[in-house]
C-alpha cells in the first residue's frame, strides 16, 4: 500500500515538475530569473519537500524488494534500515529544496 501511494505520488511530481522545466524552457526563463521566481516560495518548496520525501521513500522500499529477492535480507531491523536510507536520501532532496527557498 505504501509503495503505491508513494509512487503515485512520486509519478505527479515528476510530472508537475516535467511541465515546469518545459514551459519554463519554452517562456525563455534563464536559470536566474527561475532561481528568482522559487526564492522564498513557501508553496514550490512544500511541493519539492513532498517530491524529495516521495522520492526517497519510493527508493528505498524498491532496495528493500530487490535485497529481500537477491540476498534473502528481510526482518524488521531491514525494514527499518531501508526506511532510515529512504529518509536521508529524502533529507539531500529537501536540503537542495531549501536551498532555492532560502
Amino acid at each position: 500500500m505504501v509503495q503505491r501511494v508513494t509512487a503515485m505520488i512520486l509519478a505527479l511530481a515528476v510530472l508537475v515538475h516535467l511541465v515546469t522545466i518545459i514551459g519554463a524552457v519554452r517562456g525563455g526563463l534563464s536559470a536566474a530569473e527561475i532561481l528568482g521566481r522559487t526564492h522564498g516560495n513557501g508553496a514550490w518548496f512544500a511541493f519539492y519537500v513532498v517530491f524529495a520525501l516521495s522520492a526517497g521513500l519510493h527508493g528505498a522500499i524498491g532496495l528493500r524488494n530487490i535485497a529481500a529477492e537477491t540476498i534473502g535480507l528481510r526482518g524488521r531491523g531491514a525494514d527499518l534500515a531501508w526506511l532510515a536510507i529512504g529518509l536521508v536520501t529524502a533529507g539531500f532532496g529537501i536540503r537542495a529544496a531549501y536551498g532555492l527557498f532560502a
